[in-house]
């Protein structure tokens, strides 16, 4: 066997194990990061704040509603 013939030889023996480890399984679950739950918290509070405002105003219309529609009807 020729020198040149184990030099072409010697690239391929080394990439061979290298193309035959088991791939590692991606990580189905990841914790949030603090940041990111800290960020979500910044969000969601004034929404929630905004949402109880809404929900105040239309109870306070409907009552003003309510109380017009019994001074109307009372004689």
């Amino acid at each position: 066997m020729d020198v040149r013939h184990c030099l072409l030889l010697l690239p391929l023996t080394l990439a061979l194990p290298a193309g035959c480890s088991n791939p590692q399984p991606p990580e189905t679950e990841r914790r949030p990061d603090p940041q990111a739950a800290a960020m979500r918290k910044a969000i969601a509070q004034p929404l929630a704040e905004a949402r109880a405002a809404a929900a105040a105003t239309e109870d306070a219309a409907r009552t003003g509603q309510k109380a017009l529609q019994t001074a109307d009807s009372a004689p």
